[in-house]
């Protein structure tokens, strides 16, 4: 038994440690289920409590840079290329992917303006009909969807998720609603269940992976209503994907592309979410 002391420090030290304070347990494969939870109910908490109850959400490549860092890029590598005294294959690589990179510069702006615009439209709205910008948190599209937002001076959302090469939340998500998953699936839930609206840019696996299984959950009536799914950049998504060809195979029902609207404009895509969400606010439903 240990002595008694008075020295009330010592007697926190000797002091058994409680459960929910032993972090080797809550990190341990049993604990798990409960770090599901935390990611349940600990947003939950944060959305509430800063009005969040409705979002759009813009997503697409983390890759895609702005217009700005890829002209520097460019010029940078052109700065090489010209200081070289011999042909540089390397060089001449990287001034392509350079290229590429600039060429896709345009989908970071039209994020950011589109974000900018809804932002603007939302915060003119009575404060319970109001729309939050929600990103996956994190560089490239995600970055200029929060940036639109900042720049309109509203609150925007980040849902960060952990991996080994992108281990930050960009500088323009509020404060207050700045998250980082651990779960992709819990993550998702989030991007789903406030969501009224979804925009696609130009991404990768994730892009479709996200996109796919909103498109998936609305046609099976796991989420409640229609949420308009805008695919920003028809070069991009036309070549990528042909979704008549899903309806004339009989994979999917013709109706089933009333969801999505491709398009090039932001004037287009902001005129589109505007509308279906105020079908959406009027509707007995909603």
């Amino acid at each position: 038994m240990p002595k008694n002391t008075e020295n009330k420090s010592e007697y926190k030290e000797v002091w058994p440690l409680k459960a929910y304070k032993n972090l080797d347990f809550l990190k341990s494969e049993k604990a798990r289920f409960i770090r599901i939870l935390c990611e349940l109910f600990e947003p939950e908490e944060r959305f509430k409590k800063a009005g969040v109850e409705n979002t759009i959400v813009l997503f697409g490549s983390a890759r895609t840079k702005s217009p700005e860092e890829a002209k520097e890029q460019l010029k940078s590598i052109d700065a090489l290329i010209a200081e070289s005294s011999e042909p540089n294959e390397i060089l001449h690589k990287q001034r392509k992917e350079a290229e590429i990179d600039l060429k896709a510069s345009k989908y970071y702006e039209a994020a950011r303006e589109l974000s900018k615009k809804l932002t603007e439209w939302s915060l003119q709205l009575p404060e319970k009909d109001q729309l939050f910008i929600c990103s996956g948190g994190g560089p490239g599209i995600m970055e200029a969807a929060n940036r639109g937002a900042y720049e309109a001076n509203g609150k925007s959302v980040g849902l960060g998720i952990s991996l080994p090469f992108e281990q930050r939340v960009n500088d323009y998500i509020t404060k207050e609603l700045q998250f980082e998953f651990k779960y992709f699936f819990i993550r998702k839930y989030w991007f789903v269940m406030l969501a009224k609206s979804l925009v696609a840019f130009p991404g990768g696996f994730g892009t479709l992976d996200e996109l796919f299984e909103t498109l998936t959950l609305m046609q099976t009536g796991k989420v409640n209503g229609e949420t308009p799914i805008i695919l920003f950049g028809k070069e991009f998504w036309n070549e990528l994907i042909n979704f008549d060809t899903l309806v004339e195979w009989g994979m999917i029902s013709e109706k089933d592309l009333n969801y999505i609207h491709i398009t090039d404009s932001v004037e287009d895509a902001f005129n589109f979410v505007v509308n279906e969400v105020q079908k959406l606010q009027k509707s007995p439903s909603a």
